[in-house]
């Protein structure tokens, strides 16, 4: 009894001054702003059942669809969970994002929204340097 009853006390011990020393994380960073209009559309929220055929008839209701990709896992093949559609012109995607964003697509909720176009890379450090 003795015991548990110190071991208790231990216990007590280093968890109050693990809580003491929390320190909160720092805030979140802003999100960023909304991107520019365009043709391509950015949608997210995929089901891991929905194809590239799928979210080019889903999204084709609504305009002229020039390209549709389901971007997928290259092992296992299944939707990472977003996808690209690029549209003919910008009032076609603006109808589609109004169209498609927070409807159901396979049983799972979507958003559609411009895509941002993609940041450049910093340059590689694999090359060997002497």
């Amino acid at each position: 009894m003795a015991l548990r009853a110190r071991l208790g006390i231990e216990v007590r011990r280093l968890y109050s001054s693990y809580a003491s020393s929390f320190v909160p994380p720092p805030s979140p960073t802003p999100p960023p702003p909304p991107a520019e209009p365009s043709t391509n559309l950015f949608v997210s929220g995929l089901s891991k059942r929905t194809t590239t055929e799928g979210l080019r008839e889903a999204f084709s209701k609504f305009g002229q669809v020039v390209h549709a990709r389901v971007v997928t896992d290259r092992v296992s093949g299944y939707s990472k969970g977003f996808g690209f559609v690029k549209y003919a012109t910008q009032e076609e995607a603006a109808e589609g994002i109004a169209g498609m964003d927070g409807k159901f697509l396979d049983g799972w909720v979507i958003f559609a929204e411009y895509a941002r176009p993609r940041t450049p890379n910093p340059p590689s450090q694999t090359e060997f340097q002497p």
